[in-house]
């Protein structure tokens, strides 16, 4: 439990609770819009934890990559990405998740909540293999909670505005970070900056 401060907010005091539409919303299993919705699905953020930190990762991959396997469970396949694995080594000691969908050019997210098992079960990885690769584990996920999120934050920050967009040179690069942290030269930063580059859009299962 957190600790409570002399300027802690009465968020009850603060905030109307929501409104009852809103809070029928939130269903315990999927129905058809929220199975439309994964079959479009490309991207969300998956939030893991354990008594030794929490996790935020980035999961990606072509339209239905999160296979609906019936109203109560979906999967996704575990795809390479730095080796860290906290994701998975959290799921193994706490399996609560969450799982936050975002839609490319749309102000609505999907939120997912359950409880994810990791699984080495030869056909679903086959079901879920990618680019000619099938994956090492696949998360089968027990949902508990599904709900609509509205998109004022996606419009807050304009994000598929393409007047937003960063350009490249405007913050150091992965090569320049690294090399400052590792004490490696300049040169090295942008061999670093070179693979990473090619890494990052062709070697996506490996």
């Amino acid at each position: 439990m957190s600790a409570q401060h002399a300027d802690t907010p009465n968020l009850d005091a603060l905030y109307d609770p929501p409104m009852e539409h809103v809070q029928k919303a939130v269903m315990p299993e999927l129905i058809d819009f929220h199975i439309q919705y994964l079959r479009k699905a490309v991207f969300f953020c998956l939030a893991t934890g354990r008594d030794g930190g929490l996790d935020a990762s980035p999961r990606g991959g072509p339209p239905g990559f999160v296979r609906t396997l019936d109203p109560k469970t979906v999967a996704f396949a575990d795809w390479p990405g730095n080796n860290r694995i906290e994701s998975m080594r959290n799921l193994q000691a706490d399996d609560r998740l969450g799982m936050l969908f975002l839609f490319p050019g749309l102000d609505v997210f999907m939120r997912i909540n359950g409880r994810g098992r990791l699984t080495q079960d030869a056909t679903l990885r086959s079901d879920l293999a990618e680019g000619g690769k099938v994956p090492k584990v696949v998360v089968v996920v027990t949902v508990d909670e599904v709900l609509f999120h509205c998109g004022k934050a996606l419009n807050r920050a304009r994000l598929w505005d393409p007047a937003t967009r960063l350009e490249r040179g405007s913050l150091p690069t992965p090569g320049q970070m690294l090399a400052a942290m590792t004490r490696k030269t300049a040169a090295e930063g942008r061999a670093i900056d070179a693979h990473y580059d090619h890494a990052v859009r062709t070697d996506l299962y490996s």
